[in-house]
């Protein structure tokens, strides 16, 4: 059976935002945009759902130098706010360079949204271009699934993304504080950080981190050492569970698919065993929970 395409993949903001139509037709309408207007930048002011948080200062002045020469050839987005200011969804690049080249006006799109609305097209128009570090990203969904009540099938259906690409970068949150900075400043890999994943002793975890920065260790080498070190400390004489069933395996792939979460199931011999339902966060637990319930 042919894979039904998602509407919103590669095509970035404007698969949300729409074509844009005249002003006038905007009051009363939630889903549409304005003609391009110019927009007073001292009337405007940043997103606070930005998903990225760090700007390069050198790249942001050859930006202004630029705009200078050309002007912003591409419009920010923007939703007026009720005091007449003028609220960032997109471009705050292009908006700070435009404030270091002197302009007093930008070429904007008026776009009436919600705050839940903002959030998801400022994360869209930012993971279609492929700017934001692998923590921005995982911060910025774990945002959504919370803020706008999402499952990850359905931000995965909003984004363009498979639903194991989402739960991979949820799963980042999980790391040390010291091991998410060396990802977000571009010290480790999300490979590396990935395999450090499965280090949960913290002293340990963080001894591996050190030499992944000082020695420069490829993600194979890291993975070799981590497996190491589970051989060394794993009990002597432990013996490999019992190879599921295949209704059992079955069985957990259902699982799997209804709770959309990862599940591992272990079967003795005589019968007995366990159901493992891995969570990634607070508000993914209570949806499991809630699945659960509701099978009943």
């Amino acid at each position: 059976m042919p894979t039904k395409k998602n509407p919103l993949k590669g095509r970035g903001l404007s698969a949300i935002l729409g074509e844009a139509i005249d002003i006038d037709t905007m009051q009363g309408n939630a889903n549409v945009t304005a003609a391009i207007s110019l927009l007073p930048i001292d009337k405007i002011i940043v997103n606070p759902f930005q998903p990225r948080k760090d700007f390069n200062q050198e790249a942001l002045e050859e930006l202004a130098q630029s705009i200078r020469r050309q002007g912003v050839i591409t419009p920010v987005t923007v939703r007026k706010m009720p005091d007449g200011t003028y609220q960032l969804i997109a471009g705050e690049r292009r908006f700070r360079a435009s404030q270091l080249a002197g302009l007093t006006e930008i070429p904007g799109y008026v776009r009436i949204a919600t705050d839940s609305q903002m959030m998801e097209m400022a994360l869209v128009e930012n993971i279609q271009r492929e700017n934001l570090n692998a923590m921005e990203v995982a911060f910025s969904y774990n945002a959504l699934i919370e803020e706008c009540q999402l499952t990850h099938e359905q931000l995965s259906e909003r984004l363009g993304k498979s639903r194991a690409t989402i739960t991979n970068y949820l799963r980042l949150l999980n790391l040390p504080a010291e091991t998410q900075l060396a990802l977000s400043t571009d010290q480790i890999s999300m490979a590396h950080a990935r395999a450090l994943l499965s280090v949960e002793e913290a002293e340990t975890h963080l001894n591996l981190l050190h030499e992944v920065i000082s020695q420069q260790l490829s993600v194979h080498q890291l993975e070799q050492r981590i497996k190491a070190l589970h051989a060394e400390t794993a009990p002597r004489g432990t013996r490999k569970p019992d190879p599921l069933p295949l209704s059992h395996r079955q069985g957990c792939d259902t699982l799997r698919q209804y709770l959309q979460s990862e599940v591992d199931v272990r079967r003795s011999r005589r019968g007995k065993g366990t159901i493992t339902i891995q969570f990634n966060t607070d508000s993914d637990f209570a949806r499991i929970l809630s699945l659960i319930q509701n099978k009943k």
